[in-house]
């Protein structure tokens, strides 16, 4: 198979490991990942919030540079697969607006059908090339790891369809199959905070405490996450939370798409495992090809 690949603004820039660990997992699995040339930044949030129809044009033409290529689009960024899925949506909802973005896309020589489909990289693994032909290339068992899979509050909320809105099993049902024991995690599907770490820093630190308490509490080796913003989040600011909570959380965060590249025998810098702020821990390390 071959995918349009959007990595968007943060995997390009300050979460490489999770752009290198999907490139190097969907090579190993000889899938074709064809970076769409060009790419601009999806939207985000904050346009929506400024004009909606201006949001709109700069996402769609990401989709229409995909639909030129005739390629599904995989964006492994939740804000990013986020956006790209409710600009389909409401395209496809609303004619006059859909008519008015096409409009702003001419002027660059693009037009868009609204027929991109949009996946995640975790949907594609586990829907088309599936569990058994990623068990093929199993290097290491996991031996009992205790994840907490973390899906954050974006990708399969509200409109997706890949997995189940209130308790996502996609992770669960893939690194249990790679030998992980996979804790009880309630707080799947809560927010991290997103973007209040830069407006509202004490409720977003407070909402990252009690994710990592309760991986913690569960007896969670390792978080492991399907978002850049949410891994930054629990990663980043986990010195802040000890200085400020009086903790000590040291919790390895990873990529679902990094630990699946420990489990492919993949080299610790070839999936961005090396740029790490909290140490892997002794039960992750051993099991990483250095």
């Amino acid at each position: 198979m071959k995918y349009a690949y959007y990595p968007g603004c943060s995997l390009e820039k300050t979460q490489r490991g999770y752009d290198e660990s999907v490139r190097e997992v969907f090579r190993t699995l000889d899938q074709e990942i064809v970076e769409i040339e060009d790419w601009n930044c999806c939207g985000a949030t904050v346009y929506m919030s400024v004009k909606e129809t201006v949001s709109l044009a700069i996402s769609s033409r990401n989709l229409a540079l995909a639909e030129q290529m005739g390629l599904q689009v995989m964006a492994p960024c939740s804000s990013c697969f986020t956006v790209l899925s409710k600009t389909n949506r409401i395209l496809n909802e609303i004619p006059k607006l859909h008519s008015d973005v096409n409009e702003a896309l001419a002027e660059a020589g693009l037009n868009y059908t609204g027929k991109t489909k949009v996946r995640h990289p975790l949907d594609i693994l586990m829907n088309d090339i599936g569990i058994e032909a990623m068990q093929k290339k199993m290097k290491h068992n996991l031996n009992g790891l205790k994840i907490a899979p973390y899906y954050g509050c974006q990708i399969v909320r509200p409109d997706k369809t890949f997995d189940d809105k209130e308790n996502p099993i996609l992770m669960d049902r893939l690194f249990r199959k790679c030998g992980a024991e996979v804790v009880y995690f309630p707080m799947k599907v809560r927010c991290c905070g997103g973007m209040l770490m830069t407006t509202f820093e004490e409720t977003a630190l407070k909402l990252n405490k009690e994710l990592l308490e309760c991986a913690v509490a569960n007896g969670a080796d390792v978080i492991v996450t399907t978002c850049p913003l949410c891994h930054f989040n629990l990663e980043a600011y986990q010195d802040k939370i000890n200085d400020v909570y009086k903790t000590n959380f040291s919790v390895p965060i990873l990529y679902f798409t990094q630990l699946l590249g420990i489990v492919f025998g993949l080299q610790q810098k070839a999936i961005g495992l090396d740029s790490s702020f909290i140490p892997l821990g002794d039960k992750v390390t051993s099991l990483v090809t250095v």
